[in-house]
């Protein structure tokens, strides 16, 4: 066992005499733990870290997970925990470290992304609400779409534009806003599982304290990039252990129920299978770059195939149940704390994967970043590139 890993068993055995799990509320644990420096053991000392190998993480999880103490709320808080915390070691300040990490990471602050827009998804520079200068605060209007948890959220991660004299990629900034302030409205949107797990938010006159921008004026697109990166890896890019997830529930059943093996069936099992294990390898690389740095354009390519192999298992597990699979009972207006893939049924799966395509980025854009980032490829033409973002035709 290298130093480095004998250092963090220590610090874990410490962590979990001094807390017990299982007398110790879930967040008081995680908030020790992020005091211990073994929340993201590859962050700094004193922000939740030890400035060591994102690789031990993994033995740290393990461990408590051992002594039947809590893994982090990723699932409440994913956004929070894999985009917002990462952002903010890049490129925040340490007061806003100091005000946001450890309440992240023990779950006493949801947070949500405020994005996409209705004129501005895919193209995302093309963000048209506006925050203005007035102090020491912005002041914003605007409206964002599909914000996952927004009902849920105490902050948000915003970003805005700040200059319409530049072109669209230039004058966006990117803030923390507190959810629970007036003008800030959160309406659900109903999904084709007749859930509503995101929602739409109408921002009027919201005041964001300058303090709590994070990057300079007009770095947002910078920003932001590096955000989406880190969703992106959080969609498609997590290490797992071989047969975890969708894969693990329908070579289950397959195993498990003799009745369901369709003669026709079995090469496309085993297509689906071999598939499985390439993401997971190729996750376990990418993991392996990351330890070295932040997320790059790769990262889009995982999510681009977690996406298509998601939605291509889903459908197959639908013709696997036969006339089972075509059942939906579960159909009902609810405001989930999180996406459960695991815990639904083989309906619920179908159509909630339909939209893994579309979430943290469309598979078309995908294939533009992993086209002109990744293999150098020449990019699109793209006529309003540097043309000031009040001149484009909206």
């Amino acid at each position: 066992m290298s130093d480095d890993a004998q250092l963090v068993r220590e610090r874990t055995e410490t962590l979990l005499r001094a807390h017990p799990p299982q007398s110790t509320e879930d967040g008081d644990f995680l908030a020790a733990q992020y005091d211990a420096g073994l929340a993201w053991v590859h962050f700094p000392e004193g922000f939740g870290g030890l400035g060591l190998g994102r690789d031990l993480q993994s033995q740290i999880q393990a461990q408590i997970a051992e002594a039947g103490g809590p893994a982090a709320l990723a699932g409440i808080n994913g956004i929070g925990i894999g985009m917002a915390a990462p952002t903010l070691i890049a490129f925040g300040t340490d007061g806003q470290r100091r005000r946001y990490l450890r309440d992240i990471w023990s779950g006493a602050r949801i947070c949500c992304q405020l994005f996409s827009e209705p004129g501005a998804g895919s193209d995302l520079a093309a963000v048209a609400t506006r925050a203005v200068r007035d102090g020491d605060e912005w002041v914003v209007n605007g409206q964002k779409v599909w914000t996952s948890g927004a009902h849920k959220a105490d902050i948000a991660i915003l970003v805005a534009r700040t200059d319409v004299d530049v072109p669209k990629h230039a004058g966006l900034t990117y803030f923390m806003v507190d959810m629970h302030q007036p003008g800030i409205e959160v309406r659900p949107l109903r999904q084709i599982t007749g859930e509503a797990e995101f929602n739409e938010v109408f921002l009027t006159d919201v005041r964001v304290p300058d303090a709590d921008r994070v990057g300079d004026i007009g770095q947002g697109w910078k920003v932001a990039n590096a955000t989406l990166n880190n969703e992106r890896v959080a969609i498609g890019g997590g290490a797992r252990q071989r047969e975890t997830g969708m894969i693990g529930i329908v070579a289950g059943a397959w195993r498990d129920d003799p009745a369901l093996r369709r003669p026709e069936m079995h090469d496309e099992m085993m297509r689906l299978w071999v598939e499985a294990e390439v993401l997971r390898l190729a996750g376990m690389r990418l993991g392996q770059q990351l330890a070295k740095g932040a997320p790059g354009p790769e990262s889009a390519a995982m999510k681009l195939g977690f996406a298509r192999h998601a939605q291509t298992l889903s459908g197959f597990e639908i013709e696997l149940q036969g006339e089972e699979g075509l059942r939906f009972d579960e159909w009902a207006m609810k405001r989930p704390d999180h996406v459960d893939f695991n815990g639904r049924g083989p309906g619920y799966r179908y159509l909630r994967a339909k939209g893994n395509s579309i979430e943290g980025g469309t598979s078309e854009i995908m294939r533009n970043v992993v086209a002109e980032r990744v293999l150098g490829l020449p990019p699109e033409h793209r006529v309003d590139k540097d043309m000031p973002f009040k001149e484009m035709p909206r």
